[in-house]
């Protein structure tokens, strides 16, 4: 068995190395690690530091513009060869220790997909509007797709191929949280949630998501209610 990361990487020159070494370093006993880097047209950096990390454990495309980190999920997904499919964030936000968790359901056949909530795991404390802004997104999830997620939003999304089978990501940015929960949701299959630990960081640290993204993952959660 074999699990793909796919690391979306946006001006991150300050924790791509640590994420990686840290992706590289956990340990999930048989289970084969590929790691595929899509670099979303960065700045600062971070490009240079790519072209020393890649090597046969480490796969790097590049987009020459910024196109959102939905974007890059779309490039990473054709190349990924994995049974399993983790979306992974490079900013140090999730720590991959916490794979081994979210691989736990699945290797038990409890689940085809795993989502990591931030809400039942340690957690360095959030900004309060985005601790509000998350309970009401996953509230309109569990009210528009009959189910009961507590965090829709979170950036740890573990899946098995079959699931992601026959599913189009469309969006660019981050509305794909919204879009890839609302078309597996579609799909009838549920989704089983563990906790996982979180050190949100600080705008001031790099934290690109704000509330113009909050009102496009309320849209897409509509819009994908009723089109395909």
């Amino acid at each position: 068995m074999k699990l793909t990361v796919i690391m979306p990487v946006y001006n991150e020159r300050n924790t791509i190395q640590e994420i990686l070494r840290r992706v590289r370093a956990v340990d999930l006993g048989e289970i084969a690690k590929e790691i595929i880097v899509v670099d979303d047209g960065s700045s600062d950096g971070t490009p240079d530091i790519l072209r020393m990390e890649e090597d046969s454990t480490v796969k790097v495309f590049r987009h020459a513009d910024n196109r959102g980190k939905g974007a890059a999920i779309r490039t990473g997904l054709p190349h990924a060869t994995g049974d399993l499919v983790v979306i992974q964030d490079a900013d140090l936000e999730y720590d991959p220790d916490d794979y081994r968790t979210l691989l736990a359901p699945i290797l038990k056949k409890k689940a085809d997909v795993v989502y990591g909530s931030r809400f039942t795991g340690e957690h360095r404390n959030m900004l309060f509007w985005h601790m509000l802004g998350n309970k009401f997104l996953s509230l309109v999830t569990n009210v528009l797709y009959n189910t009961t997620l507590s965090d829709m939003e979170t950036c740890y999304k573990l899946f098995t191929r079959q699931a992601l089978e026959g599913i189009e990501i469309r969006s660019d940015k981050f509305n794909f949280e919204p879009e890839i929960t609302a078309k597996i949701l579609k799909k009838k299959i549920r989704i089983y949630e563990v906790p996982v630990s979180y050190a949100g960081r600080e705008y001031e640290e790099g934290k690109k998501i704000t509330w113009r993204d909050g009102f496009a993952a309320l849209w897409a959660l509509v819009k994908y209610r009723f089109v395909d």
